[in-house]
């Protein structure tokens, strides 16, 4: 369900279907809980994506509510998608994404061995320090939960925030797209994408 990559250069998409991995969540970091979604988010889930403030750098700037809730319900029968909400004090605050998908490379090369994350932060508890816990909590699953071996996010440049939220998280830019996606205020904008490997993730410093 990633919301930051439509299509992943190549994903070997005639593979066999992966098995279904133990779910990383629950997973509690301070006042936040990091939970898988239930019916009982739907709407405050669609209030979050939908939100005008939220959708300024999406590629998706509306999703349909039928959609995001079939979406979000599916996750937990997925074998690709380890999505999460993030809940505080009762209250759902963001929603993280992160995807399981297939490395680059020749015919023969294993699959499932990589991630793509992303996150949404409610518009009121940005600055909080949300979005950092939420980048890396699902750094934490794809590594020592899911034991993927590299992760990317990607961003526009533009979106200071989003950007140093990956730095934050120890994350390392390595692609810099110039003039890559299309924003339909600002025109054309460029766009980075980060990535961590396993042994980068090990010999972090806490």
């Amino acid at each position: 369900m990633n919301e930051r990559v439509d299509s992943v250069d190549g994903e070997d998409r005639g593979s066999a279907p992966p098995a279904v991995r133990a779910s990383p969540w629950p997973v509690r970091m301070g006042t936040l809980l990091f939970r898988e979604a239930t019916e009982a988010d739907i709407e405050a889930l669609q209030s979050i994506r939908n939100d005008s403030d939220v959708n300024r750098f999406m590629v998706r700037t509306y999703v349909d509510p039928d959609d995001l809730k079939h979406e979000w319900l599916g996750v937990p029968d997925s074998a690709t998608d380890y999505s999460c909400v993030v809940e505080r004090h009762g209250q759902v605050v963001a929603m993280g994404f992160l995807d399981i998908v297939d490395g680059a490379g020749q015919p023969g090369h294993p699959t499932g061995t990589d991630g793509v994350i992303g996150y949404i932060v409610h518009p009121e508890a940005a600055g909080q320090g949300v979005g950092r816990a939420t980048a890396r909590a699902l750094l934490q699953a794809a590594f020592d939960g899911l034991g993927l071996r590299r992760v990317t996010a990607g961003a526009n440049l533009d979106n200071v925030a989003s950007v140093r939220v990956l730095e934050q998280a120890g994350m390392r830019r390595e692609r810099h797209a110039v003039e890559a996606l299309w924003h339909r205020e600002l025109g054309w904008l460029d766009e980075v994408e980060y990535a961590m490997l396993e042994h980068e993730w090990g010999a972090r410093t806490p």
